[in-house]
């Protein structure tokens, strides 16, 4: 049975020394100035226009032969996913978005200038990671209360594991109920999201 999982956009962290990370700056050498004003106004910007939303679902996982992997009627074969799920009996996959609002900002910052495009990129990818880590993190909650561990989430895309894999998110979960398609091109729509598998002992 799918989970929902929803929070409002004040519960999402903002961290703008993670966005900057994601433009390419250390952690010991933050941008200064001009940099981090746009910085600091992207992230406020954005901040007030997530819709962060999440769906998941888990189910009994069968280790085949030769890196196959068997859940729900489905198979996937990925010698890297294995080792990923390596003592696995069950598997959640989720699918996580921050909202279309993000990537209709995104756009309308591409009309004005490269740099402030590139500042609204790195401050999406910063908030759609701390949406993902707090869906991450209530599935772990979850399978704890079992008595259950989880490993690290794997994405379709990594690895051996192609992007046709997105498909079988898309079967297995009400995605469109969070707003969220794929595209032909396994790109999903809005563009700021994440589907993963998170393997639970």
């Amino acid at each position: 049975m799918a989970v929902f999982f929803y929070k409002r956009a004040s519960e999402i962290p903002c961290d703008e020394a993670e966005a900057a990370r994601y433009l390419g700056y250390a952690k010991t050498a933050l941008p200064q100035g001009e940099v981090a004003a746009l910085l600091h106004s992207c992230c406020g910007e954005l901040h007030r226009l997530l819709a962060p939303q999440g769906v998941f679902a888990v189910f009994p996982l069968v280790h085949g032969s030769g890196g196959t992997l068997e859940f729900a009627g489905c198979t996937v074969q990925s010698a890297d996913l294995e080792r990923n799920l390596a003592g696995c009996s069950q598997l959640a996959l989720f699918a996580a978005t921050i909202g279309p609002q993000v990537d209709a900002c995104i756009r309308r910052a591409q009309l004005e200038s490269r740099a402030k495009a590139a500042v609204m990129q790195g401050a999406a990818a910063m908030f759609t990671e701390n949406f993902v880590e707090l869906l991450n993190a209530h599935i772990r909650q979850q399978a704890a209360a079992e008595g259950r561990k989880t490993h690290p989430r794997y994405s379709p895309g990594y690895g051996d594991v192609p992007l046709s894999v997105q498909r079988i998110f898309f079967s297995l979960l009400p995605c469109s109920r969070i707003g969220l398609t794929l595209m032909d091109t396994l790109i999903m729509a809005p563009e700021k999201s994440v589907t993963a598998f998170v393997g639970i002992e």
